[in-house]
């Protein structure tokens, strides 16, 4: 059940979040946003209101990170993939991409997982779900020819082979282009209008995104599902988004995870949370942009 679609007075179940790690991966990438989404808090004053639940997909019982850190999996992709339509959140992190993007297709893992995530959302566009990817997770989710017609970023060192992959699969799967955007993260599919004001608006940059690129049509928050998630018509508006009206969020290097994450709670938690998570953990938020899908 998923507590996004289901709260009208704002959520108090567990948000379900998956973590597909793959060999190789950043260990910052997933022990970042896991310590936000684990500090967070449907009631910041209240310690039991836990608002996300994790669980680790990777292909075998445990992963090792390039750092030589190795996690125990909570399941494998196959149990992942039979369990896919219960999760809220889907997370890709980075680190060790070559290998798997060089020598698998896009149907191998995580990119078979993503687009299986994305076609979840298409199918049963009543629940909002969210694609984040950290850092050079994004390249999986460019391979995996997701990213067309929106808006993403990568790692600074990676934006080259990022616009090719994104011009790759779209010539393969004959979609738009991919606007690759140099921000801390950029976040598709805000469906909801948080006002004009840039200084108050606290989910945007108070600054446009670097001339040369595309210009964003709409820079809006998405918190505002507590109140129009209780009316039918929003099914019907998410549902006509690409990719069924998914979220999806791209973000930088390995510490843009931590800013990502922080908008990731205050877009399905709240803003109060978000703060008070950033102060627990002593972090100060940075923010990226976030657009609706781009029409090329």
């Amino acid at each position: 059940m998923s507590a996004i679609a289901e709260q009208p007075d704002g959520p108090t179940e567990v948000i379900q979040v998956l973590f597909a790690l793959h060999p190789g991966f950043d260990l910052l990438d997933v022990t970042g946003p896991l310590e936000i989404l684990h500090t967070a808090r449907h009631n910041p004053a209240d310690p039991a209101t836990v608002a996300f639940k994790v669980t680790i997909a990777a292909g075998e019982q445990a992963v090792t990170s390039a750092q030589g850190v190795t996690i125990k999996a909570d399941c494998d992709f196959e149990d992942a993939h039979d369990e896919l339509k219960d999760f809220d959140v889907l997370v890709i992190p980075g680190g060790g991409t070559e290998p798997i993007l060089r020598n698998t297709g896009d149907e191998a893992e995580p990119m078979a997982l993503i687009k299986a995530f994305a076609k979840v959302q298409e199918g049963d566009p009543s629940r909002e779900r969210t694609l984040l990817t950290i850092c050079t997770g994004s390249l999986f989710a460019a391979q995996a020819g997701i990213l067309a017609g929106l808006a993403a970023t990568t790692h600074p060192d990676y934006y080259t082979r990022f616009e090719n992959l994104c011009k790759e699969a779209s010539l393969a799967h004959a979609g738009d282009r991919t606007d690759v955007m140099e921000e801390r993260y950029v976040v598709n599919n805000a469906r909801f209008d948080l006002g004009e004001n840039w200084d108050e608006n606290p989910f945007i940059l108070a600054k446009r995104p670097i001339e040369g690129r595309r210009k964003s049509i709409a820079r809006k928050g998405s918190n505002a599902w507590m109140e129009s998630n209780r009316r039918r018509e929003s099914f019907a508006r998410r549902g006509a988004q690409k990719l069924g009206g998914l979220r999806v969020i791209t973000s930088g290097g390995v510490t843009t995870g931590l800013d990502a994450s922080l908008y990731l709670v205050a877009a399905l938690v709240s803003h109060e949370s978000a703060i008070e998570v950033a102060r627990f953990v002593q972090y100060t938020w940075q923010k990226g942009v976030v657009v609706e899908s781009i029409d090329v």
